[in-house]
């Protein structure tokens, strides 16, 4: 079949929630894909952040492949050791001490949410409980998620969402404490907000809620879905800060393309037991021998230090670009999460770039997000910018 006959196939028979580029994608190598006609992409949006190891890293296929002809699932009722390995090396890594694995960053949200609320209510038994969440986040698309999610343009046609959410200005701290009550029982933003416009947390404004936290025995869950697993340099982009959450969230790279996603809590917030909480799927053999992978491949390929580097030279080269390109409004973003706000629709832009070999994403309404491997070399910076700057610059 050729590409239209596939595409033609795929919106016969799929929902139409998702409005898909024209090309279908075939295979991967590298920091590159290729669709069913053989054209290459340069891919700088990673399956929206996933693919932090680029398409057949090494080690990486070769460890799902040995637990496909191992076991594959087992349920819950049962330990495996996979899971147990993954645990260990997450906690570890983000100084947790309890990890629940889920099938994606959305259940990871709904975890952390029940979590909170039976934390409050293991208190005072009280149904009032109340969530403080940011204007312009997003954590997801279930009811849950939703819920908390600061973007009526997503809530709309679902209303009601679930009660008790309250919704504070990204780093603006008097906005938080203005909605603080005896009966908030979390705050939950994104340490550095992705859909929403790549839009970094304060340092005041971090340390401030985590004060407020403190302070009032309120649980602070940070959304690590996207910035977390190495994306801005640190394992996780809280530990930037150096403070801590009560609950975290990730999901996305954790596997690299296999379906997993996790919260995790201290011990103080570990509320839930038998029966609060489950997935069939969740923390299966599967995804978990490829988490756990995906743990070691990060430590010993020094993969933050490489992320340092690269993530330095791409600020430096879109830098160049917002200087030059008047359609450039502004730049921000930290590692290999970085965003250019531009005057035209970020669509046009992307567009442009597809036909010319490069997969780049959008963030909010004109924001052009840039999300890579974090394998990329320089090479692939250059390569990114000149075909940018050639569609910046066509009328």
């Amino acid at each position: 079949m050729n590409t239209e006959e596939y595409i033609g196939k795929a919106e016969s028979a799929l929902l139409h929630t998702y409005n898909r580029y024209p090309v279908v994608l075939d295979r991967g190598e590298g920091v590159y894909l290729y669709d069913v006609n053989g054209k290459k992409y340069l891919d700088f949006g990673a399956g929206i952040a996933v693919f932090a190891l680029g398409y057949h890293y090494k080690g990486l296929d070769e460890a799902v492949k040995n637990q496909v002809d191992k076991l594959i699932h087992t349920s819950n009722l049962f330990y495996n050791v996979p899971a147990l390995e993954a645990a260990e090396k997450l906690k570890k890594a983000a100084g947790m001490d309890r990890v629940f694995f889920t099938n994606s960053g959305t259940e990871a949200i709904e975890g952390a949410i029940k979590l909170a609320r039976k934390y409050a209510w293991n208190k005072d038994h009280g149904h009032d409980h109340e969530i403080i969440a940011m204007k312009h986040s997003f954590h997801g698309r279930s009811m849950g998620a939703l819920s908390v999610t600061g973007n009526d343009h997503y809530q709309e046609p679902f209303k009601p969402m679930i009660g008790g959410i309250k919704f504070a200005e990204f780093n603006n701290l008097d906005s938080v404490k203005a909605l603080v009550s005896g009966k908030t029982c979390a705050i939950i933003m994104e340490t550095l907000q992705g859909e929403g416009g790549i839009y970094q947390a304060e340092e005041s404004f971090i340390k401030g809620v985590r004060k407020i936290c403190d302070e009032n025995d309120i649980l602070l869950i940070l959304d690590e879905i996207q910035c977390g697993m190495g994306r801005t340099g640190t394992m996780f982009c809280f530990q930037q800060y150096g403070i801590k959450p009560d609950i975290m969230t990730v999901a996305k790279a954790l596997g690299c393309g296999v379906p997993i996603g996790a919260f995790a809590c201290t011990e103080k917030a570990a509320s839930l037991e038998p029966g609060d909480h489950g997935t069939t799927y969740g923390g299966n053999p599967l995804v978990c021998a490829a988490a756990s992978k995906v743990l070691d491949i990060f430590q010993e390929d020094n993969i933050l230090d490489h992320v340092r580097e690269i993530g330095k030279y791409l600020y430096e080269k879109l830098e160049e670009v917002k200087d030059k390109n008047d359609k450039v409004i502004a730049h921000r973003g930290l590692g290999l999460m970085q965003g250019l706000e531009v005057s035209c629709p970020p669509s046009v832009v992307i567009n442009k770039a597809l036909n010319k070999g490069l997969i780049l994403i959008s963030a909010g309404t004109n924001v052009i997000r840039f999300v890579p491997p974090l394998i990329i070399e320089k090479e692939h910076v250059d390569e990114m910018i000149e075909i940018l700057n050639a569609c910046l610059n066509e009328e």
